[in-house]
């Protein structure tokens, strides 16, 4: 059964639904959200097993897939999805999966191919942490540092953290998260022949190794309209290092009429 994903709306006009990335939430998307919300009707979602949305001990795309196919269907049966990494893939398999609920596809630094489960060093190193009553988000920080040596990478993974009374919790399910790794890197395999046929776009950062020849390649075979737009001096969060780059590559695309 699809899960009731957590959403914030903001904006009125055209919908469009964004979609974060691994360990991520809807509210990494705050900025960028408010800026396309002069223009359409955002909804930003917590993907299942993050944010605010429920845990499942299932956690792969055509689970996350029904997820958004249900909530689409709910805000009205068609939309622009816009998603990043993980997200991006979860946006191709509703494509692929349900294309009539999908008007304009973003998918960002991402490609319809498998990886190596590069996050877990990171999920190992966040279930490690001792979650124990008085801890502070600079212990915290301290006790990942040498597994994430990247500031800005431990703060976007101690969002997750729950700080209040008691011992700290993660917001996300973490264990389910860390033992769908190898399926999230990877991609559903669709019979031969399959495509959605929309207008689509691929975003990808100028530093990032995510969208490569082989992945452009994936990308337009399954996807035969699609487009590319490269960011200058992005990697892997290409909304948060460069948002005004990016939403000159995003916002003319998603203003386009459908074609």
């Amino acid at each position: 059964m699809p899960l009731p994903l957590h959403v914030t709306v903001l904006g009125e006009g055209p919908p469009l639904l964004v979609l974060h990335g691994l360990f991520g939430a809807g509210g990494n998307w705050a900025t960028i959200a408010r800026r396309l919300a002069g223009t359409h009707r955002v909804l930003v979602a917590d993907l299942r097993n993050h944010g605010d949305s429920p845990h499942d001990q299932r956690m792969d795309y055509p689970a996350m897939a029904d997820d958004l196919a249900a909530l689409v269907a709910a805000e009205g049966g068609k939309m622009a999805v816009l998603g990043h990494s993980m997200g991006g893939k979860a946006a191709m398999v509703l494509a692929l999966s349900r294309p009539a609920l999908v008007s304009r596809l973003v998918v960002v630094d991402i490609a319809p191919v498998a990886y190596p489960p590069s996050f877990r060093p990171y999920a190992e190193a966040m279930a490690a942490l001792p979650l124990r009553p008085g801890l502070r988000r600079a212990e915290a920080d301290a006790a990942l540092r040498e597994a994430v040596p990247d500031a800005a990478v431990r703060a976007f993974l101690l969002q997750n953290l729950r700080f209040g009374e008691g011992a700290p919790a993660w917001r996300c399910n973490l264990p389910v998260i860390a033992g769908a790794l190898e399926t999230l890197s990877g991609f559903p395999t669709f019979p031969d022949g399959a495509q959605w046929p929309g207008e689509a776009l691929f975003v990808s950062g100028e530093r990032s190794p995510y969208v490569d020849a082989r992945g452009r390649a994936a990308a337009l075979a399954l996807f035969p309209a699609a487009a590319f737009a490269v960011v200058p001096g992005a990697g892997h969060w290409v909304q948060a290092e460069a948002p005004e780059a990016f939403l000159r590559a995003v916002a003319p695309f998603l203003a386009l009429p459908p074609g």
